[in-house]
């Protein structure tokens, strides 16, 4: 996980690319959700969708380490340049989407198997559209939906939305080592 230290990170900020929504960094939730996957790892994903995906990098870990087809999508194409040199780093390939949550689509939710996300909830304004693309990725029939977060109210919210509608759960998660990192995930099995 290449930090703003990096060279190929650094190159890009010289170049005076900066991304704009909140894309200007790795994101500790996705510690907890590419740890969360190693130690229970999906039966279906070889098409994942990570949204919101700033620097990519738990679509990375799933195309590397889960052998995953994966979409980047991000509202901000800014981030799009920092998670090709993440993934460059990893020695693997993501495709790219430019888009926000609520212009995904039912049908474009129904090519894949597993829709991850890592610290999208960070203002109130997202439940709306968050709980919206989750309910439409359910009647997609996205198989796995997990939504990592620091513990914000708007992502516990969202959470209790998922809960009544589609019996998602949350789980309490740490992660230890080199990156420390602690939240919750969303875990919604949609068999």
């Amino acid at each position: 996980m290449p930090t703003a230290s990096h060279p190929a990170i650094r190159r890009l900020k010289r170049q005076g690319i900066e991304p704009s929504i909140h894309g200007n960094k790795l994101w500790k939730s996705s510690c907890l959700l590419i740890d969360y996957l190693k130690k229970n790892p999906p039966q279906h994903c070889n098409s994942v969708i990570d949204v919101g995906c700033g620097w990519g990098i738990g679509g990375i870990w799933c195309a590397k380490y889960l052998g995953a087809d994966v979409t980047s999508m991000d509202a901000d194409p800014d981030v799009f340049p920092f998670l090709h040199a993440t993934a460059e780093v990893n020695g693997v390939r993501t495709r790219e989407l430019v888009s926000r949550f609520e212009k995904l689509s039912t049908k474009q939710l129904s090519q894949f198997d597993m829709l991850i996300a890592a610290d999208i909830c960070f203002w109130d304004e997202l439940v709306k559209p968050v709980t919206n693309m989750v309910n439409r990725a359910v009647k997609a029939g996205v198989k796995h939906i997990l939504i990592a977060d620091p513990e914000r109210s708007p992502f516990f919210e969202i959470a209790e939305r998922c809960a009544d509608k589609h019996c998602a759960e949350v789980i309490e998660w740490s992660t230890r080592g080199s990156i420390e990192a602690s939240g919750a995930i969303m875990v919604l099995e949609n068999a």
